[in-house]
């Protein structure tokens, strides 16, 4: 006995892991759907199981009617039919094939006599050989009327017996069940056909409450797509019901939250920078003046004012780039566009960077672009590129010009391309390199103590206000460096 109860015990432990691995795999199958599938597979099963439920509930009471119904028939046909046997044997009583003749005569297929310990059957399948033991036991014994459903040659049929005793005789009569089952198979496919359309309806109906279900979620997430863009003032619209009414109230509010901390984060940028204007300017113009007697000062003095130029002209374009990013923040950048042929602008606005002997190359399709820009603003893009790359980038930066690479569609897109000899920026830090103040990671290895990080942050900005890209990927030869691409908007003309 110990045994077998160990044996058994150790058997029903790798089947209930498996129970359990397989609820946990179906738990993790189902949660990868999304909610709104999660919604129309409950309405569907739910549809699914409900019409099943009450499919079967019909048919089983259906079936349990007419059957009553059929074998109450029976026994009445049957007794009926008996009192024909019985006024027939005591008219006639040498004779039980004369009492079938007028059975079968009155429409009676498949009567059964047993006169005098003897059987007279009216049809050759239904004798006496299909009576079960105990029905014959039972009337012919007992002298007890009674009934019982058998099977006769794959046909199911009622067998009703019934004692004669007046005349030492017993009736026998077998009815068909055919057009029960022919009934029930009818009414069988008819629940099934109710069921399939009470499942497409649970789907419909699934499909409608997920889409009206999943709206509300919709809208917040468009508005949460709205506010990540900037436009900050975006509010979901309250509603009557007190589940979405608290959604919307706890989004908005949080959504303000977020707007009075952002606005008064890019006022206190823009006050900053405004109130660091007028020392620093002052501080720029004492130091012009100290530069023009810089012969007369001693060479440790003329050390440390290189330094202060230096530091005065690297906290000038600190503030102008802070300036320039409340002015993002608040809204206040407004565009001067004008149609410019991109090679030229690229060239004039190389000419003027701070590297000015820049190698540039323009395909020739280039040549044909020309792009609707603010001049001052794709400059200043163009020459914090050519900053980056003489900072971060090993000095030597190639510019490349030339149309975007569209597969096979219509030309709609310039790439302004420059690539530097630095170490690379990594994949995973590439999107990083244009955040405001990004200089961590990536500062150990492509910066210098010059720059505050929001040069490529303002080239970003500016990219985006024209409707185009930047991003940077690893250069198109192989070798070391990195490849900042712009994407702008362009036509091609003279063609």
């Amino acid at each position: 006995m110990d045994s077998a109860t160990t044996d058994a015990g150790e058997a029903a432990a790798p089947q209930s892991l498996l129970s359990r691995s397989h609820r946990a795999i179906m738990r993790l199958r189902i949660q990868r759907f999304g909610l709104r599938t999660r919604i129309l597979l409950m309405f569907s099963i739910g549809f699914l199981a409900l019409s099943i439920f009450l499919a079967a509930i019909t048919y089983s009471f259906t079936k349990s009617t007419l059957v009553k119904q059929r074998d109450r028939t029976s026994v009445e046909q049957a007794l009926r039919d008996a009192s024909v046997a019985l006024n027939e044997l005591r008219a006639s009583p040498a004779s039980a094939q004369s009492v079938i003749k007028v059975l079968s005569s009155l429409g009676i297929q498949r009567p059964l006599l047993n006169y005098r310990d003897a059987w007279t059957p009216g049809a050759p399948r239904f004798g006496p050989d299909v009576v079960p033991d105990a029905l014959k036991t039972r009337v012919l014994k007992d002298g007890v009327p009674a009934r019982m459903i058998i099977t006769v040659d794959g046909e199911r049929v009622v067998v009703v017996g019934v004692p004669l005793p007046e005349v030492g005789a017993s009736y026998f009569e077998f009815s068909s069940l055919s057009e029960v089952n022919s009934t029930l198979r009818s009414v069988g496919l008819s629940l099934m056909f109710a069921s399939i359309i009470t499942t497409l309806f649970g789907v419909v109906l699934g499909s409608v409450a997920s889409r009206r279900a999943v709206k509300p979620l919709g809208d917040a997430a468009q508005a949460a797509k709205a506010i990540a863009g900037g436009r900050l003032d975006t509010r979901l619209e309250t509603s009557e019901d007190n589940d979405l009414r608290l959604l919307a109230n706890s989004f908005n509010d949080m959504a303000s939250a977020l707007q009075q901390r952002v606005e008064r984060d890019a006022r206190f940028a823009s006050d900053v920078s405004h109130e660091l204007r007028s020392p620093l300017m002052t501080l720029a113009a004492s130091v012009e003046v100290m530069q023009a007697r810089r012969d007369e000062m001693p060479e440790r003095a003329q050390a440390a004012l290189d330094l202060l130029v230096g530091d005065v002209a690297r906290f000038q374009g600190l503030v102008e780039d802070l300036l320039e990013i409340s002015r993002f923040d608040a809204g206040a950048i407004r565009l001067h566009l004008e149609d410019l042929h991109v090679a030229e602008f690229v060239r004039q606005a190389v000419a003027v960077s701070s590297l000015p002997a820049t190698p540039l190359t323009v395909t020739e399709r280039a040549e044909r672009l020309i792009m609707q820009v603010d001049r001052r603003r794709l400059a200043r893009v163009i020459a914090n590129l050519i900053d980056n790359a003489r900072l971060h980038g090993g000095g030597e930066p190639e510019v490349t010009v030339s149309e975007a690479d569209n597969d096979g569609e219509p030309l709609g897109h310039v790439w302004i391309a420059l690539e530097d000899h630095g170490a690379g920026v990594p994949i995973e830090e590439r999107q990083l390199v244009f955040e405001r103040f990004a200089r961590g990671a990536v500062a150990g290895r492509r910066s210098s103590s010059d720059g505050a990080g929001l040069g490529l942050a303002l080239v970003d900005e500016h990219v985006r206000l024209h409707g185009g890209n930047v991003w940077v990927e690893d250069r198109l030869d192989g070798e070391p460096g990195a490849r900042f691409v712009i994407e702008l908007p362009a036509e091609e003309v003279g063609v």
